[in-house]
Parts: structure tokens; sequence; C-alpha cells
């Protein structure tokens, strides 16, 4: 097989396995081109380049692109949701499509559990303070004034218990911290993780996160009714995804004060609209630009999957790997 490899693949050992999986690997990172590839672009580089596989980050990867190259042996996508495929249309043609789940689970854990500390800690307004040359001599103020909490003690509530979730609570159980979660597709064998319901988890939690994809069923299930249950002093945290929360209703709980505030990394419009900057500016709000699962390993983690997805499912035939997005295609090639 010949693959076009539009994902960053900047680790030597990753981009030298898939090399030696494959008969030729044709190395053409988007990052260079300074976007991801559009349909046009990409069905010209299939076709320049006369690979019938492809291993993609976000590149749009359209019915049209797949109709036009309808004899494509695979295509890999370097995300945790393939949601730039339309996936659909690859069953239909028998195309198999690969992600690679858990690859920014580690750098979304870290970083939720940095900013909900620094949150916690009144770490920003702290230094703004000393930026703005307040101490004054001999001044305790500002030991006073941004003294905070720790993250020690509290109960931690994930709605989703994914890779992401699992992560952050296997980090947190440490500190130590009372891990609450609901998931009504997951029951984890830890049983110093108690699953619960969003009720209970939303009226008892310090800090509820969210971790859910985009679904039908999820989208715009966190709302007022339970927003509205959370304690005063709790802390709202999603890295997940912004339509998975009805943001007119968490806006107003920011607002009007109801909780302690909130730490967003994801919003419904990026770049973000009049609404978004809302929340984002408001001084219980620790916002970041969609930056959780941002770090330099996390490209090293999506070749190292993917390089194993493939090896599994073509070289040790292994055809029900949980990495196989459309396994309807495996009953429709017998």
């Amino acid at each position: 097989m010949k693959v076009l490899l539009t994902a960053p693949y900047e680790n030597a050992k990753a981009l030298r396995e898939l090399e030696s999986l494959f008969d030729e690997v044709i190395y053409r990172s988007w990052k260079p081109h300074g976007r991801a590839y559009n349909p046009d672009e990409l069905n010209a580089l299939l076709k320049e380049t006369g690979a019938d596989s492809l291993i993609s980050e976000h590149d749009e990867i359209t019915e049209d692109v797949l109709r036009a190259n309808p004899n494509l042996k695979f295509v890999g996508i370097c995300r945790g949701t393939p949601s730039n495929i339309n996936i659909g249309v690859a069953t239909e043609l028998g195309i198999p499509v690969f992600n690679t789940p858990a690859r920014n689970a580690q750098a979304v854990a870290e970083m939720f559990i940095a900013n909900v500390i620094t949150l916690l800690r009144n770490t920003i307004p702290a230094i703004h303070w000393l930026e703005g040359e307040n101490w004054g001599e001999g001044a305790h103020t500002s030991y006073l004034e941004f003294k905070g909490n720790e993250l020690a003690g509290k109960k931690v509530g994930m709605v989703g218990f994914g890779a992401v979730g699992q992560h952050i609570a296997r980090m947190l159980i440490n500190f130590p911290a009372d891990i609450y979660y609901f998931d009504p597709y997951y029951t984890d064998p830890n049983t110093d993780f108690k699953k619960v319901e969003l009720d209970e988890l939303f009226s008892t939690c310090d800090i509820v996160g969210i971790h859910l994809p985009v679904t039908a069923e999820t989208t715009g299930l966190i709302d007022r009714k339970y927003l509205s249950m959370m304690k005063s002093d709790a802390v709202f945290v999603n890295t997940a995804r912004a339509t998975v929360v009805n943001r007119t209703d968490l806006l107003e709980i920011i607002e009007s004060g109801q909780i302690r505030g909130a730490v967003l990394d994801v919003f419904y419009n990026e770049p973000p609209d009049a609404i978004d900057y809302k929340m984002i500016l408001n001084k219980r709000v620790l916002a970041t630009p969609h930056i959780a699962g941002a770090t330099h390993e996390v490209e090293d983690h999506h070749a190292f999957i993917m390089n194993n997805n493939l090896r599994e499912f073509f070289h040790h035939g292994n055809k029900y790997i949980k990495q196989l997005v459309n396994k309807e295609i495996i009953k429709l090639s017998k």
C-alpha cells in the first residue's frame, strides 16, 4: 500500500515504524501548509501521489473526496473524534476508518488540574495585583486578599468517564480527592470511583468537569436544570466540547454569581462571538483558547496509536480493534 500522510508525524521513530508497515509513505504534513487541506487540495494530493491510503488529522475528507477515491484501502484520523470525515460514505464504500482515542488524555488531564488549582488559589488576580505594583511596604494585603483553597479533599465529578476523565481521576485520587462520575455506558472497576446520576453529581461535587463527545444525545444536555443544582462555591469545568452545555444557561449562572467560577477551554464559536466573550471576560472565569490538548507530545501519542492500529488490523488480522470507527464494514465485507 502507498500511504499519503498529512497528519504530523514529527517523531522520527514513529515515522520509521509507519514506513516499515507499508510499501511507501509520502509525508505531506498540513503544518507547513499553514492549515488543513480542503477537499480540492486533498483530491489533488491523492491524485499526484497515487496513494491508495490516507492518514490525516484535520483535513476535510468530505463525501466528494471519498467518492473520488473509492478504492482507498483505509483512512486514519489522528484525533479522538473523527469529525472531519464522512463516516457514512466511507462505510458505504467499504473504507475502514481508524482514530486515535486518548491521544490527548494526559495533556487535557494536566491542564484540567492546573487550571482548577489556578482558579482555586486566585493566582491570576494575584499576578495582576503584583504587576500593578500594589505591594506596599510591610503589607500583608496579598496574603489576606488572595487566600484560596486546596484541591485536596474536594469532591470532583466527571460527566463522562472516558479516557480523559479516567486520567484525571487517577491523578486526583492521590491528592487526595473524592471522585464521582456519570457515564451510562461505562462502569469503572475501581470502587474508589463512585458512579452516580447527574442530579447527585451536580448537587454534591465541589468541582464538576465535562468530558462528553458531541452527539444527538449530549448536545445541550447540561442546562439550567443541572447547573442550578451546583453549590455556591463549586467550580464548573469544560475542556471537552462547548455545545454539550447550554451556553445561555451557563452564562446566567456565572453572571448571577450562583457558582464560584468556571474553567473554560471551549466555546460555541471559535473564534468567539459576543456571547462567548461575555463568559471569557467575566472575572469568575478562567478561559483558555482551546489549548487543553495542545502539547508536542500529543503528536507523538497519535502517531504511535495509529501505527498500532494499522499493525493490528493489517498485519495481525485483528479486525475488531476498538479504534476501528466503522466496524460495520467487517460485516459488509463478509
